[in-house]
């Protein structure tokens, strides 16, 4: 049943809307009011509809467009504090904003409707709507209590009345309460009554005679009914008691009464007595007066004296709220029997609201050329009071450049009165007072801050009439050359001003490439160097122009004066001086104390002081001879020309101006002293080749210099190179770890100085690669080794250079180690004849150090030496030795090996002449040594060479 209910009102809400629509056709009124053509548009909706639900088409009612809907930014505006409507301005439609509840909104007020502007501005419109909302069946009847218990005596007759509580429905028309119902009994029936505002109540008619004895009590129950679609209803339980018999019930003297309080009144004010008499005696005659809680909380504006009657003020009482009040009174005796009445209060109006003042549109900035009657603000004033005191009247400062008209109701306009003048004022402060015609008139004001925007109408003013600037010649670009300044009494953008350049010719080239301008100082500066000699002064104007739309100009000319500088030598006319030629002035043997020898011509392309010259003789082959004039240049004879003087005088004259600080040229004169031509040209004709010659002399020698510089360079480089190279490869040799055993050439020894070689041995020398051993093996003579060497005057340095290139095959040559001959570890000789120590003696001390290339020669010489002094020893033919070793072979053809014999792995140097010995260590020294940033580094030991290698080695020996 429930759910019933629920769906119903829906169904009914619906049929409501579509009603609503189809009246809206004839709903639209138009009108015209004040300057603007405004319109009046009326809709009606049901209440309790969806937010967002169509009300109706504004833009289409109104007959506006939707542009102009949004061009004109239109928008409702509406005085209630909640905004149940909404614009769509781009739709051109009203919606519903906010829930509407008519029962809140309107009360039991018939019809309710929501007022409102909507307001389009450029140009300003104004549209009053209406919005009815019709009530739909949203409450059920309701009893403000429960539960009723009242007492009834058992004498009541039949036909007594007894009346009940009113149910309260908060909605109107055929939603309202429409009928009571009383639940089946046997003693009462219920009556329904109307009051004259249209409200119905109901009345208990007892039928039947009480018999407190048969039922003490009798429980009823009322419904109260709606006329809804589908019907609501609310119940009440009744409770009766009855009472021994009191047969007469409280009347009152009036059916109804009126009184009027003024709104405001004091709690406790008086307003009006009620009176009721009871025709019982006794404790049923008392009577008990109080107000039947019929309208929610109205009564509680309001007390009874339940034993005098005197009604009087309880609350607040407000005007506004409020107009009218109707009380229903009940006089109730001691027995329980009850009468009623009804009281009227009327509220009178006091002046105790302000006006109030909105603005509805408001422009803050209004141009300074606007036309007159240009609409500035839109204000809505309202006051809650009513006639007079509701009445009221907008004013301003009458000084002030605007007035106040009405356009619509409580609408005023304020309008231009007057033309603008920014420059002047540039802003003003208006306050609007709205004055009501309460008595004392009550008064509100706004005040509005008017900004008079800026219109370009002011020309930028230079201040000057013309401007002129000195330059001074030779200056830097971009110097800054003077300056020019305008004033504009516009505003913001229009005072902006900007320099420019018009477009003029200076000596047919544009004024650009002579100055620039800076377009926001007007500082003017100057574009390239002037030259005074070129141009000495020009003038163009400048332009001043501001940032309005359309821009204001004016223009200004600037004169530019170039100030000469000294920056030209004199330059030298006469004589000219020639690179090929030569010229000379001829001077008679004869000629006098003063004689023009010549004139020296010179100008100065300066100005002024500047161009004042001098000339002064710098130097002179006889300056005893000439002189030159200080003013004019002229080159005289100062004494008698003799025959001793030299034929070719040669004079050097200084130009000089009187600039600061001062330029000079000079000149040279050549002057022949002679009679005749010829004597004149045989002294001459070799300056020309002189300076020939000393020119190309000098072109030569810095061209030698030149090569031998870069010659020495590359050399040095390559020297460099070599070097690294060398050092590279004996670093890879070193780490090789490859066995050094040393290659004696065959036919080794030594004649003592004989100058013979008697006895031929060839002895072989190996050693093992452990080098803490130290064994030397003597091996058997190998006559496949023997080679001849016959034949006189060999070379025996080319000898030792062959050798010296074979000696790197010894590492070759290394044969099986033999025990019959072996230095022992004791007697081992080190270096400088050092011997080693216990550790070196047991062949466990460390590993000797590599020697350097010094050490290997010095030990081979040794090695050498003894060779030489075993073979010495032997007797002729001893060992088999061959005969075919002449005695012609002598010590020369052999290379003396004694400075290359050294023993790999020995610390021991072998030497049999030590100043040799130191000789050959000092020179094997200077050339084996590495370089000093290397000497670190221990020598590695060298391979063994091929033969291919030993004829490259001695190739590169030879060169």
């Amino acid at each position: 049943m429930a759910t019933r209910g629920q769906l119903y009102p829906r169904n009914v809400r619906w049929r409501l809307f579509c009603i609503s629509q189809l009246k809206l056709g004839f709903l639209v009124l138009l009108a015209s009011v004040g300057d603007g053509v405004t319109g009046q548009i009326r809709y009606s909706i049901p209440e309790e509809m969806k937010k967002g639900s169509v009300i109706g088409s504004v833009a289409q009612d109104l007959g506006l467009d939707l542009k102009r809907l949004r061009s004109g930014r239109a928008r409702i505006v509406s005085g209630e504090n909640i905004q149940y409507t909404e614009l769509k301005a781009d739709k051109g439609m009203l919606v519903v904003n906010e829930r509407i509840d008519r029962e809140q909104l309107c009360g039991d007020v018939t019809p309710c409707s929501l007022s409102f502007e909507m307001i389009l501005e450029n140009p300003i419109e104004l549209h009053r709507v209406t919005v009815e909302i019709l009530d739909i069946n949203d409450n059920a009847p309701f009893f403000p209590n429960k539960d009723i218990r009242f007492e009834m005596s058992e004498s009541a007759t039949v036909g007594a009345k007894f009346p009940v509580e009113s149910a309260v429905d908060p909605d109107v028309g055929s939603n309202a309460l429409q009928n009571y119902i009383l639940s089946p009994n046997n003693y009462f029936i219920l009556k329904q009554h109307a009051n004259p505002d249209g409200s119905k109540y109901a009345e208990l008619v007892l039928q039947k005679p009480l018999d407190r004895e048969e039922h003490p009590s009798l429980p009823l129950k009322v419904i109260a009914v709606d006329g809804g679609n589908p019907q609501r209803s609310g119940t009440v339980d009744i409770n009766v008691s009855v009472l021994d018999a009191n047969d007469n019930a409280p009347v009152f003297n009036q059916s109804v009464y009126r009184a009027v309080v003024m709104e405001n009144a004091p709690k406790g004010t008086c307003i009006t007595t009620v009176n009721a008499t009871d025709a019982d005696s006794g404790s049923n005659a008392d009577i008990i007066f109080n107000f039947s809680k019929v309208k929610g909380n109205t009564v509680d504006m309001f007390s009874i004296d339940e034993q005098t009657g005197v009604i009087s003020v309880a609350g607040l009482i407000d005007f506004e709220k409020e107009k009218k009040y109707e009380l229903r009174l009940e006089a109730k005796d001691r027995g329980g029997l009850t009468g009623t009445s009804k009281v009227v209060i009327d509220v009178v109006d006091v002046n105790d609201n302000v006006p109030v003042i909105n603005i509805m549109s408001f422009s803050n900035t209004v141009s300074e050329d606007a036309p007159l009657s240009t609409t500035i603000a839109v204000i809505n004033v309202k006051d809650a009071d009513s006639e007079k005191n509701g009445q009221i009247k907008c004013t301003i400062d009458k000084t002030l450049p605007f007035r106040i008209q009405s356009s619509l109701t409580n609408y005023y306009n304020l309008v231009a009165d007057q033309h603008f003048d920014r420059e002047i004022t540039s802003e003003y402060d208006i306050e609007i007072i709205a004055t009501d015609s309460g008595s004392p008139p009550l008064s509100s004001s706004v005040t509005l801050q008017l900004r008079i925007s800026d219109v370009n109408d002011n020309h930028p003013l230079f201040e000057k009439n013309s401007y002129s600037a000195y330059v001074t010649e030779n200056n830097s670009p971009g110097m800054s050359v003077t300056s020019v300044s305008a004033q504009d009494s516009d505003w913001s953008q229009n005072a902006r001003i900007s320099y420019f350049l018009e477009d003029t010719k200076i000596s047919g080239n544009p004024v650009s490439n002579y100055v620039s301008i800076n377009s926001e100082t007007g500082v003017l500066h100057a574009v390239r160097s002037f030259d005074y000699e070129q141009i000495k002064d020009f003038q163009f104007r400048v332009k001043a122009q501001d940032g309005g739309s359309p821009p204001l100009s004016s223009n200004v000319t600037v004169k530019v004066l170039i100030q000469d500088q000294n920056d030209n030598p004199p330059q030298v006319l006469y004589p000219v001086q020639t690179g090929g030629s030569l010229v000379a002035e001829m001077v008679p043997r004869s000629a006098d104390v003063g004689y023009l020898v010549t004139k020296v011509v010179a100008v100065d392309v300066d100005s002024g002081q500047n161009a004042w010259l001098s000339y002064k003789l710098q130097r002179a082959t006889d300056r005893a001879l000439f002189e030159v004039g200080s003013q004019n240049g002229e080159i005289r004879t100062i004494r008698q020309v003799t025959d001793k003087d030299a034929v070719k005088q040669r004079l050097t004259v200084i130009v000089e101006d009187n600039g600061q600080p001062s330029r000079s040229a000079t000149v040279v004169v050549n002057v022949a002293v002679a009679d005749s031509f010829p004597e004149v040209l045989s002294e001459f004709t070799d300056f020309t080749h002189d300076k020939e010659y000393n020119d190309n002399l000098t072109f030569y020698l810095v061209l030698a210099l030149a090569v031998v510089s870069f010659l020495f360079i590359t050399c040095l480089v390559v020297i460099i190179s070599v070097k690294i190279y060398r050092w590279r490869q004996s670093r890879v040799l070193y780490h090789s770890n490859l066995p050094v055993i040393p290659y004696y050439p065959p036919r080794y020894s030594d004649t003592l100085g004989t100058g013979t070689l008697q006895h031929v041995y060839n002895y072989e020398v190996c050693r093992t690669t452990d080098s803490r051993k130290s064994d030397v093996k003597y091996m058997q003579p190998m006559s496949q080794s023997l080679v001849s060497v016959d034949g006189d005057g060999l070379d025996t340095t080319h000898v030792d250079k062959q050798l010296s290139g074979n000696c790197s095959q010894m590492s070759t040559l290394q044969k099986p180690p033999n025990n019959d001959w072996r230095f022992t570890q004791g007697p081992r000789p080190g270096p400088s004849g050092a011997t080693g120590g216990p550790e070196v003696a047991m062949g466990t001390g460390p590993w000797p150090q590599p020697p350097t290339e010094a050490e290997q020669l010095q030990a081979l010489m040794a090695a050498a030496n003894e060779v030489s002094e075993a073979t010495a020893t032997l007797g002729p033919g001893t060992m088999g030795l061959s005969t075919r070793y002449s005695p012609q072979f002598t010590l020369q053809h052999v290379p003396d090996y004694r400075q290359n014999v050294y023993i790999p792995g020995s610390t021991a140097t072998l030497t049999s002449n030590p100043q040799q010995q130191q000789a050959t260590a000092q020179q094997a020294a200077q050339q084996a040594l590495p370089p000093p940033q290397m000497s670190a580094q221990p020598e590695p030991p060298k391979a063994a060479q091929t033969p291919a290698s030993k004829k490259k080695s001695t190739k590169k020996e030879k060169k």
